[in-house]
This record gives C-alpha cells, structure tokens and sequence, in this order.
C-alpha cells in the first residue's frame, strides 16, 4: 500500500511573504508484497514435484532348499555376458559334457547389443507374447479395452507358463552397463520372466574354450 502526505510545508504566514509549494512525500508498504512472495514460495515448494530416484526392478528366484538342485524353466533361455560386449547364449537346459542323462552337451551360439543380434533374437523368441500383446495395443489405441485392461491383460500374457523365460549370468569380466543394457532389451521386447542367476561352473568352462563355440 502507498501513502502520500501532502504537509504544509510553507512558510511564515505573513502578509507579504511568499508561500512555499506543498511537498508530497510518498511511502510504499512492502509487507503485503513480502506476504504474497512468502504465499508464493510456500504453494510452489509444497505443489513441485521433486525427482524421484530411478530404480530397475530385478528378480531374483527363490534359493533352493538343495543346493545341487537344478530347476528346470519352461522355454528358458539363457545369457551369458563376458569381456569385450560379448553374449554367450543357449536354448533350454544346459548339458555338461558326458552327462548323467547321456545326452549331447550344450553348445553356446554368440550375439551381440546390436539391432540385428539381441533385439532380433529376443524378438523371434518372444513372438507369441509380443503379438499378443501388440493385439491388445490396438484395442486400446481403438480404444475398446481401458488402459487398466490393457496392463492388466499385457502382464498376464507375460506371465504365462509358455511365455519365454530369460536367465542372465555374467562372469567376473562382465560389466555393469551390460547387464543393465540387456534387461533394457528385454523390457523393450516384452519379455516378463528373466532373472539374474549364478554362473554356474561348467558355463564358465565352456566360455573359456571358443573353439567350441558357434
């Protein structure tokens, strides 16, 4: 709020003598504006919304009561990560060489980050899922399914029992970054089980021996 006094700042009152002209001195009230900023700050401090830490969900399965156990994943497949961005990788069970069951030993196929090499592989894998869930992305574009619907009905058909099941391993050499990367990727071609797991011995063996690779 402003004021302005308007004093008579004249002089003598004499008959002859000259009056001065009035002075107007004006003072400004600067609470209600320091009240308003203070209103201000408070409704945008308590109405801002900070940033929040990004975190990755991982799923690690259960610990066996038997440690030799070995679970058994439907449609499994399995990721190796080693040194120099490389990615070992096998379909189903692993078989060590001269196994119990007596058959034919795991042989390790190689890929990499590249559109062509993981993308496209995961892809072709997870093709069931990633049409089913492209389905239901047109409905709810079309909008006949709610938005509600369409998470709901996408996670279940990620998590059915036929869906493909990923498991990570890494050895000593492996990055960070890359096991970051990959589940990057497997989010990206709607893969919904992966898990990152030990590697188990006779994997580490077989990554030692390229020449048994293909």
């Amino acid at each position: 709020m402003a004021e302005v006094n308007t004093g008579d700042s004249g002089g003598g009152g004499g008959r002859h003598s000259k009056r001065r002209a009035k002075k107007s001195s004006t003072r400004i009230d600067m609470t209600p504006m320091v009240d308003l900023a203070f209103l201000l700050l408070t409704f945008f401090v308590l109405t801002s919304t900070f940033n929040k830490p990004k975190a990755m969900e991982l799923n690690f399965p259960a610990k066996p009561k038997d440690e030799k156990q070995n679970m058994k994943v439907n449609n499994a497949l399995t990721f190796i990560l080693s040194e120099d961005n490389k990615i070992y990788y096998y379909y189903g069970e692993f078989y060590p060489e001269k196994n119990k069951k007596g058959l034919p030993p795991t042989i390790l196929s190689t890929t990499d980050f590249s559109f062509e090499g993981l993308h496209k592989l995961l892809l072709e894998r997870n093709k069931p899922t990633e049409d089913a869930i492209l389905e239901l992305n047109k409905k709810y574009k079309n909008h006949e399914i709610a938005d509600t619907t369409y998470k709901r009905l996408a996670v279940a058909e990620k998590s059915k029992k036929e869906a493909l099941t990923v498991l990570i391993k890494a050895d000593d050499k492996a990055t960070y970054k890359n096991v970051i990367d990959i589940i990057d990727e497997l989010n990206i071609c709607n893969v919904g089980k992966y898990a990152v797991v030990d590697l188990m011995k006779e994997e580490y063996q077989l990554i030692q021996a390229p020449q048994k690779t293909n």
